[in-house]
């Protein structure tokens, strides 16, 4: 009880740092609310609308993902060098969480003209890694690796810290994203988990340390993401995604020493948070938005 009562004293300041992390300058809640009655890219029945739903699966997934991309050395050059994340990595946590939301909860026409734009900035970056490898954003072995590092993440997130699916619901969550991943450019995005696990295989010999990794957890941990007395909770957020990464990635990573453990306790904690978490009610999340747009019943 005691547990339940301060997760729940928790709810209303988290609740609205999460909608503030979807919405960048320039946009706005009735981003999901038009026009009325429009499907989204994801059936409100899916497996994937109830991963997305879930702000504590998207935070915890959202590290885990970029992890994985960063251990891949095209994508992390393109990511370093083409991007603000480093001088302004709250506006381009703010971006790429509205870009996220978009592609779950938002109108399928408005999804599809962001979708348009952000693949027409991947067309103009391309360069070389350090060791001269020339790599282009929208190379479609990169655009599938970022897609599977971040349906991974966000699953991972999901099961693991709010509560397990059976394997017939993991394997319709990235069934459930192949359409929006296919507009994005990936030709073949993974369609079950065992497509993803051999994806993971096939590039593991590709994967590399970099001190690149440790400077965005550091800036995971650093960066405002919650209000300033939840910033411990923050600080093991970042560890229980680091927790979510493949055995061996961790170990490649350098990231499965004592600094990154999650105690049982913790753990324990992060699940009842998120379990909450399937249930908030700020009327400015996409998710209940969407639900408006679409007049569907409230939860």
């Amino acid at each position: 009880m005691k547990l339940q009562k301060a997760l729940r004293s928790l709810t209303s300041p988290l609740q609205r740092r999460i909608a503030a992390l979807v919405y960048p300058e320039g946009t706005q809640p009735a981003d999901f609310l038009e026009p009325p009655g429009e499907a989204a890219l994801l059936d409100p029945d899916s497996t994937a609308w109830r991963v997305f739903g879930n702000p504590v699966a998207l935070l915890v997934g959202g590290i885990t993902a970029v992890l994985l991309e960063l251990a891949e050395p095209r994508v992390r050059t393109g990511v370093w060098e083409h991007t603000t994340f480093r001088e302004r990595p709250l506006q381009r946590l703010q971006r790429t969480g509205h870009a996220a939301m978009m592609t779950a909860f938002g109108s399928r026409s408005r999804t599809q003209s962001l979708i348009a734009r952000i693949n027409a900035g991947h067309a103009k970056v391309s360069g070389q890694t350090p060791d001269g490898v020339p790599y282009r954003a929208n190379d479609v072995e990169l655009l599938t690796w970022v897609h599977a590092t971040a349906t991974f993440g966000f699953l991972q997130g999901y099961v693991r810290c709010v509560r397990d699916l059976p394997q017939v619901e993991r394997d319709r969550f990235y069934a459930d994203n192949q359409p929006s991943a296919r507009l994005y450019g990936v030709a073949a995005p993974p369609g079950s988990e065992r497509e993803l696990e051999a994806l993971l295989e096939r590039m593991q010999p590709r994967l590399e340390a970099s001190a690149i990794v440790l400077e965005f957890l550091a800036i995971m941990r650093r960066v405002p993401l919650l209000p300033a007395p939840l910033r411990g909770l923050q600080l093991l957020l970042v560890r229980v995604a680091v927790q979510n990464l493949p055995a061996r990635t961790r170990v490649l990573l350098a990231l499965d020493g004592p600094a990154w453990h999650v105690s049982a306790w913790q753990w324990a904690l992060v699940r009842a948070l998120g379990r909450m978490a399937d249930h908030l009610t700020l009327a400015s999340l996409p998710a209940l938005l969407a639900q408006r747009r679409l007049a569907m019943p409230a939860p």
